[in-house]
């Protein structure tokens, strides 16, 4: 996987054509009841007659309105008006910052959307758990689809790698089940301005990250902060690969027997025990879905130097007040040691279809479109950048700085951990592994504590792996 985006990025083969469709957010409107021929009083059709046509399908699009949709409001319904142009399939869309909480009730009566757009690693862990009981459906083939529109499939259209990781295909079958939407270079983001005011170089290796920490700390700036625990999955498994290589980190990301008392193991909770005594102790309090902001605020404020994020922060902090000459810059987690690469995680989002959607073949037809040159240049407009070739040559900004990270040399990490079944009892890879990280910087929670409770849930997780 090492330096899979500088070789993907530097061949454009495609471009996104522009296409503006839409506007303000609005609710589609259902199929005209007029859409078939009208018969006069008394009138039959004979066996001759041709059938009349079907009304266009309906769907129910369900989709997290994140920073993306912040930064280009109606990002989402334009896409779905473009979907409905090209098919004359109508789309009732959902769009909402708090989505579990606005389709779990119905889901839970039996009502399911058609296509839900709504990432692992969210607090609520709603599509983890659509995962671990199996309600998502298999969407191998639209791979071989043909994007609606285009002449291309939908595997053609998407980056090599992206629909091989354990993200995509939970269970290992050889099958997708989870489309890779969005997908963004994960790092520690810092003010630049604030590295160039005070002459400090950005630390390429763990060592000296230990004493930029001190030199910030004797002025009164925490070296670290975090939005939520959630964001330790993006940092930890970058920081596996960095330290372990990928031989470590696959035998990690399965649980394998043993893999918790090797030396790489004890290296990475080593690391992240000692970068909790660095980190702003106002954290913990604030790493919630409701006040993370708070913490990336820390940084923007010269009150913590780095912070695990995704290149979505710059559209989610754009209103927030921030310090004089303050500048984005962003740097893979440092190499374990001097002379080693540092690592990036590839965040991913995803879409899916739940395994009791009404309209499958609509849903589908749904899911190919968003790999269209369309929809590519919608969402585009509100920053997110999907894994289609050729779409990171038009970034600029901060953004063309952000997706250059694996030109820089830091190794790509994707895929995250495996599957396993529910256990009376057994928490969520969160629960287990990044939330105590509260504990560990706020001292209700030691390290030894954190790492006997990781080896004890990893042996009830390997036992259940979902095959």
């Amino acid at each position: 996987m090492k330096k899979i985006f500088s070789m993907v990025l530097a061949t454009a083969l495609l471009v996104c054509l522009l296409a503006g469709c839409g506007g303000a957010p609005q609710s589609s409107s259902p199929a005209p009841a007029d859409s078939q021929p009208a018969q006069s009083a008394g009138s039959q059709s004979t066996p001759d007659e041709p059938a009349a046509p079907a009304a266009p399908a309906s769907i129910k699009v369900a989709a997290l309105s994140s920073a993306y949709e912040t930064a280009y409001p109606g990002m989402w319904q334009e896409v779905c008006d473009a979907f409905t142009a090209e098919t004359g399939i109508e789309v009732e869309l959902i769009c909402d910052q708090n989505l579990e909480d606005v389709i779990g009730p119905s889901m839970q009566g039996g009502e399911y959307p058609d296509v839900i757009h709504l990432a692992t690693g969210r607090e609520k862990k709603l599509t983890e758990q659509f995962i671990k009981d199996r309600n998502i459906a298999d969407i191998t083939d639209v791979l071989s689809m043909t994007v609606p529109g285009e002449s291309v499939t939908v595997g053609d259209k998407i980056v090599g790698g992206f629909t091989d990781t354990t993200i995509t295909n939970p269970y290992g079958d050889g099958k997708t089940y989870l489309a890779p939407m969005f997908y963004s270079p994960c790092g520690l983001f810092y003010n630049a301005g604030l590295f160039k005011e005070k002459g400090w170089d950005v630390p390429a290796t763990w060592d000296e990250m230990w004493e930029l920490g001190d030199k910030a700390q004797a002025e009164g700036i925490y070296l670290f902060t975090y939005p939520t625990t959630g964001y330790f999955d993006a940092f930890f498994y970058a920081l596996m690969y960095s330290v372990g290589g990928p031989d470590f980190y696959n035998k990690a990301l399965t649980y394998e027997e043993g893999v918790w008392d090797t030396p790489e193991a004890q290296e990475c909770f080593d690391i992240v025990a000692k970068l909790a005594s660095y980190t702003n102790p106002l954290t913990p309090a604030q790493a919630n879905d409701q006040d993370f902001t708070q913490n990336q605020q820390l940084v923007l404020d010269n009150k913590a130097l780095f912070m695990p994020n995704g290149t979505w922060i710059v559209s989610e902090m754009e209103d927030a007040p921030r310090a004089d000459g303050f500048a984005w810059g962003m740097t893979a987690l440092p190499a374990a040691k001097a002379g080693a690469s540092g690592a990036s995680y590839c965040w991913l989002e995803q879409a899916w279809i739940p395994a009791k959607a009404p309209n499958l073949d609509a849903a589908k037809q749904f899911v190919a479109f968003l790999y269209s040159d369309a929809a590519c240049a919608i969402f585009a407009k509100g920053g997110a950048v999907q894994p289609v070739p050729g779409l990171t040559d038009n970034l600029d900004g901060d953004n063309k700085m952000f997706y250059s990270i694996y030109d820089n040399g830091a190794d790509a990490a994707m895929g995250s951990f495996a599957t396993y079944e529910a256990v009376a009892g057994l928490g969520s890879v969160r629960e287990v592994f990044f939330d105590p990280v509260n504990g560990l910087v706020n001292g209700s929670v030691t390290e030894d504590q954190w790492i006997a409770d990781i080896k004890t849930a990893s042996d009830q997780m390997r036992d259940n792996l979902v095959e």
